[in-house]
């Protein structure tokens, strides 16, 4: 059974007596609903379970009017069996972006107070899409849901949480990581980078270390984001968002990874395309990266809005996307051209998953870093490199602060954890572990 980090969250959230009732949002196949039924079944007597997308049927229970006493009994009707008990019973509301009315009653399941409701949702930030007339204010909460990040991937594979603090140990204390469990998260990092973390391929990949299923089952995956492409974009954007999201490879693979509309489509332009590339972020499938103007804190109030790169939220469904014998390439470390941008996407993938948003600072001079973000309160130079090469645009601003007033840099690379004046340098795989504290 795969160990995700949402169930600390889920537990903190039901033992607040005040608790709303509560929305995991999050991309299709991360994970959400086994996490929710697993939660529901280890802390309720009684789970009732909906499935708005296989049962489409279920939404005339919300049809009409929302009084609690009204959808128990035509619950009842629909689910022989379900028990309501208060205090000890909670409603889950599978894919509720199917049947926005059902979103409408948690207002009033609130107000009656008798029930915990738990609801999950993709696509619910897509423009238009399952959005109620009536959206609940005030009377519901959400918790966000990615893939299983590089720790969860971690826990999967048998390593344990007294290694994982080592690790982070590593980092605050600056000391380098003890050999031989060097050598094995390199080994996992690898394995990470090609996996993923869609919880069904990660638990094939834990069972059958299969490489062929794996790819399979992540190339099901990204033809299901198509496919919804097609079913819920309104029909002027289906072919564009579809553009959009397979051009993705071919935008990393530039020198310069900024994302140019032109590459979507020969003189493609924001104007067609900025809905699409919309679509595709609000779905989860994407993270932005916005260019800086300066590197400096607030990190947000620098960023530049229509200057950003676009990575994908999983590596792992990234390199599938990429053409054959890309996976043996990682594992085996034959990766040519396309090291930088596997890499950054790893990277980018690791501080998505934490929760942070992304930047980069690019000048058309040429200096460029792959990332900048909040570390210790200050802001934080990171390059990232697929061995331990120079990284001259990161010496050149730190040797500048009075221009750019910068004094803190990570280097992400094949190496060991050392320290060369300002420079941090990190083993790739301690990226995870660098969260703002």
């Amino acid at each position: 059974m795969l160990k995700r980090k949402i169930y600390a969250n889920l537990k903190a959230w039901k033992d607040n007596p005040n608790h709303l009732p509560l929305i995991i949002k999050g991309c299709r196949q991360c994970g959400k609903t086994w996490s929710v039924l697993n939660f529901a079944k280890e802390n309720y007597k009684n789970v009732i379970y909906l499935n708005f997308f296989e049962n489409p049927n279920l939404s005339s229970i919300f049809q009409g009017s929302l009084e609690i006493d009204k959808i128990k009994i035509l619950l009842s009707a629909h689910i022989p069996g379900c028990k309501f008990e208060n205090n000890k019973t909670v409603i889950v509301l599978d894919e509720i972006q199917e049947c926005p009315e059902a979103r409408t009653s948690l207002k009033f399941f609130k107000l009656d107070g008798r029930y915990d409701v738990i609801a999950t949702g993709s696509l619910l930030g897509v423009k238009g899409f399952g959005t109620p007339k009536s959206i609940p204010v005030g009377y519901e909460t959400t918790m966000d849901m990615t893939p299983m990040d590089f720790e969860e991937f971690l826990w999967a594979n048998g390593i344990n949480d007294n290694i994982i603090a080592l690790l982070k140990q590593c980092i605050d204390d600056e000391k380098e990581v003890p050999e031989a469990i060097h050598q094995r998260m390199k080994e996992l990092l690898l394995q990470y980078a090609v996996v993923g973390g869609m919880p069904a391929v990660v638990q094939d990949f834990v069972d059958n270390h299969n490489m062929g299923s794996v790819l399979a089952m992540q190339r099901d995956i990204v033809t299901s984001y198509g496919d919804d492409m097609v079913k819920y974009a309104v029909n002027n954007d289906k072919i564009r968002i579809r553009k959009a999201f397979l051009s993705i490879p071919k935008q990393l693979a530039k020198e310069n990874k900024k994302f140019q509309y032109s590459v979507v489509e020969k003189r493609g332009t924001s104007a067609k395309f900025e809905n699409a590339l919309d679509w595709i972020e609000s779905a989860g499938i994407v993270n932005r990266c916005y260019n800086l103007s300066v590197p400096e804190l607030p990190l947000s109030g620098n960023a530049e809005d229509n200057i950003f790169k676009v990575y994908m939220a999983d590596t792992g469904l990234f390199v599938s996307m990429l053409e054959d014998g890309t996976q043996a390439d990682i594992l085996q470390g034959n990766l040519l051209g396309y090291k930088g941008a596997i890499f950054e996407n790893l990277v980018a993938d690791f501080f998505g998953k934490m929760g942070r948003k992304l930047y980069y600072f690019h000048k058309k001079s040429g200096l460029e870093i792959d990332f900048v973000i909040r570390y210790k309160g200050k802001a934080t130079l990171v390059e990232v490199k697929a061995q331990n090469g120079n990284a001259k645009s990161l010496k050149h601003i730190l040797s500048n602060p009075d221009r750019y007033h910068v004094d803190n840099a990570v280097k992400l690379a094949n190496a060991q954890v050392g320290r060369q004046g300002k420079v941090l340098t990190l083993p790739l795989y301690l990226g995870a572990f660098l969260a703002e504290h």
